[in-house]
């Protein structure tokens, strides 16, 4: 085997090493995708398979700068052996935006799949959230409003325009879909059942931290949790509360800065009786980490009084399930 075809092989996570003509040892763990860029990972659970949408980090080498124009799906049933899908969503489905396939979460209600993301609007200055539906996890997904749901003429708190980015949907025992999102401050809002349209104001999250980015919702036996990014380089941390709509009590750091990665972006969930922490590193480049991004995913565990470990970011990555 020439020298290209072994590297090639290698980065896709496929060579096997022999020691003393016996045990093989086959390349695996974290990255879970070694043959491309990914970026700003979400996860769904949904019939015993794990979905994973990710961004694609598709910049030159060594270009400190994000392309990025389509949203990449894997799945798998064991969280080790992940299948590849044709791409179901680009920005070109979107024809209000003009670019930047930014995070984006998929989340199923009733027999659909909605998938919110974050582009440029190509009319209205600054970053948007758009959503897209299908009936499939794997699409193809198409645009559900033909409009954003959020410009960034409608949050007019900071004068940046990315504050509007992000977007991540949680929907409560009782059926109420949020959206939440945002940069510098952490938005949020009411979803109608449709999912396509805000049912209510606007509301800002009072968090006892300062808040750059990327926050997530999950909930775990009465206890709600938003977790988010801070500082910058990033971390991620994270705080609880009894009620989606706070107060919200700090708690502390889940993941720290992710090495050769200024970012930090993160899904919390749970599948056949474990739960995991998907997030991003820049662990497949020695330079422009931030740029060319991998994603990984490590065991997440609670105290007894339900607060989070931190998370132990490995190379391994995490063991198969039955």
């Amino acid at each position: 085997m020439n020298r290209k075809n072994l590297l090639k092989l290698l980065f896709a996570g496929q060579v096997l090493f022999s020691f003393s003509g016996n045990a093989q040892v086959k390349i695996s763990g974290n990255p879970i995708v070694k043959d491309k860029f990914t970026a700003d990972p979400a996860a769904l659970v949904d019939n015993g398979t794990v979905y994973i949408y990710a961004g694609h980090d598709e910049a030159p080498t060594r270009e400190q700068r994000y392309v990025m124009n389509e949203w990449l799906c894997y799945s798998s049933t064991d969280m080790v052996n992940w299948k590849e899908h044709p791409s179901p969503l680009n920005t070109k489905n979107f024809t209000w935006a003009k670019g930047d396939a930014w995070a984006s979460q998929v989340i199923k209600k009733g027999n659909k799949y909605y998938w919110y993301v974050a582009v440029e609007h190509g009319t209205i200055h600054g970053k948007a959230i758009g959503v897209a539906v299908s009936d499939s996890p794997t699409g193809p997904f198409t645009d559900a409003r033909g409009s954003a749901i959020i410009t960034n003429d409608m949050t007019r708190d900071t004068k940046i325009s990315w504050d509007d980015i992000d977007p991540s949907v949680f929907i409560d025992d009782d059926g109420q879909a949020y959206l939440f999102w945002g940069n510098t401050f952490c938005y949020y809002a009411k979803l109608k059942d449709n999912m396509t349209e805000l049912d209510g104001p606007i509301m800002k999250v009072n968090l006892p931290t300062k808040f750059t980015e990327a926050p997530w919702v999950h909930k775990r036996k009465n206890w709600y949790y938003l977790s988010y990014s801070i500082e910058f380089p990033e971390k991620t941390v994270y705080a609880m509360s009894k009620s989606i709509n706070g107060p919200w009590e700090f708690k502390g750091t889940i993941n720290e800065i992710a090495g050769n990665c200024n970012t930090n972006h993160h899904a919390i969930i749970d599948f056949k009786g474990k739960s995991y922490f998907v997030y991003h590193n820049g662990a497949l480049v020695p330079d422009a980490g931030s740029f060319h991004r991998s994603v990984c995913i490590d065991d997440l565990k609670y105290n007894s009084d339900g607060t989070i470990k931190r998370i132990v970011m490995t190379s391994e990555g995490v063991k198969a399930v039955k």
